[in-house]
């Protein structure tokens, strides 16, 4: 751990160097690149140079511990120091943990209704509502891309971008199976019925580098409808492409041009292949799939949400929270920190085990 500490310490100082070298200085993609590269290590850096400090002090303190006059006082202050020693460590250790890269991206999210026929749409579409909440509550942007409504209501497929800041950061953990226990407004005898929903959440990749043959799509136009078309059946503008090797299916339809809906399908298309071939790579590590918080598979059933207790349950931590109704409503800050702490936990775990 200390030598990775000291190393991040050396490239800190390179770094600051260069910055101020006149190479860097006249070439500003450099100076920028250099700059982040900077940035990134200065926290773990201070934070180690503080550690450092601490230990220091604790000697020097444990020195005067021994002289009758100070005792007392460096009793006190040894205790101190220690209690900060423990701290700068836990985040040292933190710090080391491997960053996702993709923390800070946006996403593509993609909700489908299920088993239970029209009550799992209309669970799909409170879960497209919630997760609308939650975003609106972060200062993110939903944007519609295609939507398919159920007959008796909410979605039985709709797909959104959600944009803003680290957005997948705290969204990763959403995909997998959701399931709901609650009597449908169908329902005339009064039973609570189980349905599911599935939603998948994707990091949104700038700049992918997937070759594409055109002869590979199959390209198809039509009215667009739904919550996503403001052209509604006016005009064929929305756009759906198959890639045909891989089955991968994409559709847009927010745009009022075909043109436009074209080019932000064949984006989303890029952005699915791409993922694709990250989760088949995953899963070749299982070592990484160990240290993950789920497969992120959508048949793996996640969470419960249960309407006669009020009650939702995370499956994959199991942690729960009597306040369903709040969920609802976009108040999904206790799920969402309890497993970034448990994803912590598994991260350090595999960090200390190195």
């Amino acid at each position: 751990m200390f030598e990775r500490l000291d190393a991040m310490e050396a490239k800190y100082e390179e770094l600051l160097a260069k910055q101020s070298s006149e190479e860097v200085l006249n070439d500003y993609n450099l100076l920028k690149d250099i700059s982040k590269e900077k940035a990134d290590l200065e926290e773990t850096v201070v934070c180690y140079r503080n550690y450092k400090q601490t230990l220091k002090n604790l000697e020097e303190t444990k020195i005067m511990e021994s002289d009758p006059e100070f005792a007392e006082m460096a009793k006190e202050e040894l205790a101190r120091l220690e209690e900060e020693k423990e701290r700068l460590y836990h985040e040292l250790e933190i710090a080391l943990v491997p960053k996702d890269e993709n923390d800070g991206k946006n996403v593509v999210m993609e909700i489908r209704g299920a088993a239970g026929g029209d009550e799992a749409n209309i669970f799909a579409g409170d879960l497209f509502r919630m997760y609308s909440y939650y975003a609106e509550k972060n200062g993110w942007k939903v944007e519609v891309t295609h939507s398919i409504e159920g007959e008796a209501g909410g979605f039985s497929q709709i797909e959104c971008m959600i944009k803003g800041q680290n957005v997948y950061s705290l969204l990763k953990y959403e995909s997998g199976s959701h399931r709901v226990q609650r009597v449908p407004e169908t329902e005339s005898q009064g039973r609570v019925h189980t349905s599911t929903a599935t939603v998948l959440v994707i990091p949104e990749v700038e700049n992918v580098n997937i070759d594409i043959n055109e002869s590979d799509l199959k390209i198809d136009v039509y009215h667009s409808s739904g919550a996503g078309g403001q052209s509604v059946n006016t005009s064929n503008s929305a756009v759906r492409i198959t890639h045909i090797p891989t089955g991968v299916v994409v559709t847009c339809q927010n745009e009022r041009s075909q043109l436009k809906n074209k080019e932000q399908a064949m984006k989303l298309l890029k952005v699915k292949i791409n993922n694709e071939m990250q989760e088949k790579q995953m899963a070749e590590n299982a070592m990484e799939r160990k240290t993950k918080i789920g497969t992120g598979d959508r048949s793996e059933k996640i969470r419960t949400y249960n309407y006669p207790q009020n009650r939702v349950t995370d499956h994959r931590i199991n942690f729960s929270i009597m306040e369903l109704d709040r969920v609802m409503d976009g108040y999904l800050d206790p799920i969402i920190d309890a497993l970034v702490n448990e994803d912590m936990r598994l991260k350090l775990a595999g960090v200390k085990s190195e």
